[in-house]
């Protein structure tokens, strides 16, 4: 299995195949609005900006399971990524990834790379999963670690042609 398989709704509605994102290096964050992690998103977006010619996508779906920080509705959401941070890369409409209701790709993408003591629930927004460019997941990075953290790793992928 590869995150090919699944498909998610954009922010503004549309459901869409993740297949789209074949032969690209995904990073794939649980965002949150109203979060101390936040100003990530500035980060998240430079990567985008930095990457995105070479082959890079960043996809962010909010998530409102911890501690109740992307309230909002998607459009509220959105419109605060673009107006405070510049989001250009793709948001989805707000998913839960953790418990009985957790989106499908979540679920498959947190048993690809279990965190801590081989726990495979998200701890908390901002946890990010790195995809290689053939759909598998490479590795999940803790909420705390920065975005710029992670081109060392975004790099080595995009000089790895897809097979």
């Amino acid at each position: 299995m590869t995150i090919y398989q699944f498909s998610a709704k954009t922010i503004d509605g549309q459901e869409i195949s993740l297949k789209q994102f074949e032969g690209k290096v995904v990073l794939i964050v649980n965002t949150a609005s109203k979060c101390g992690f936040t100003p990530q998103f500035k980060e998240l977006q430079s990567l985008y900006e930095n990457y995105r010619d070479k082959g890079l996508e960043i996809l962010g779906f909010p998530c409102n399971q911890f501690m109740n920080q992307d309230p909002g509705s998607e459009e509220e959401i959105k419109s605060f990524c673009e107006l405070n941070y510049g989001v250009t890369f793709p948001m989805f409409a707000k998913v839960d990834v953790n418990g009985v209701y957790t989106h499908p790709l979540f679920r498959y993408i947190r048993e690809q790379t279990p965190g801590l003591l081989g726990i495979n629930t998200i701890k908390w927004n901002f946890t990010k999963f790195l995809v290689d460019s053939n759909g598998k997941v490479i590795k999940r990075f803790a909420p705390q670690t920065k975005p710029s953290e992670i081109a060392k790793d975004i790099e080595t992928l995009l000089s790895v042609k897809p097979v």
